[in-house]
C-alpha cells in the first residue's frame, strides 16, 4: 500500500494495514499510523496526499488536519488514520477491529515492504 510507504517516508510509528472488506461496508482497508507531534502528523498526511495524488489517486475528504491529533483521509475503499501518539493510545482504534486481518509490513531502514496477506 502506497499510503503506508508514504507514511513511513516521514518516519511514522506503528504503521499497520487492516483488511476490512469482509467485515464492513465502510472501506476495504484502514491504514493506521502515528506521529510523535502534530507537526509530524501534518507532514505524514501531506506526504501521503502528495504521493497518492502523483499516482492519480485523490482523497475524497480529509478531516482533522487543523488540530492534527487524529487526521482521517478518505480514499473511498481505503481510509487512512494518522494519529498523534497520545490520541492513538487513547482511542485504540485497532482494538475495535480485532477480527480484521492485518496485512504484514516488513520494515527496512527507510523503507517499508507490504507483505502478502496472512
Amino acid at each position: 500500500m502506497e499510503a503506508a510507504r508514504a507514511a513511513d517516508a516521514k518516519k511514522s510509528k506503528d504503521t499497520l494495514i487492516l483488511e476490512l472488506g469482509n467485515l464492513t461496508v465502510i472501506a476495504d482497508y484502514f491504514v493506521i499510523c502515528s506521529g510523535e507531534s502534530t507537526t509530524q502528523v501534518k507532514a505524514i498526511v501531506e506526504n501521503i496526499e502528495k504521493t497518492l495524488k502523483a499516482q492519480g489517486v485523490k482523497t475524497q475528504n480529509i478531516e482533522g488536519l487543523s488540530f492534527a491529533k487524529w487526521v482521517l483521509m478518505d480514499y473511498g475503499d481505503m481510509i487512512v488514520h494518522v494519529f498523534e501518539d497520545e490520541t492513538r493510545a487513547y482511542y485504540e482504534l485497532e482494538k475495535l477491529w480485532l477480527d480484521a486481518p492485518r496485512i504484514p509490513l516488513e520494515f527496512h531502514p527507510g523503507k517499508i515492504k507490504v507483505g502478502s496477506k496472512g
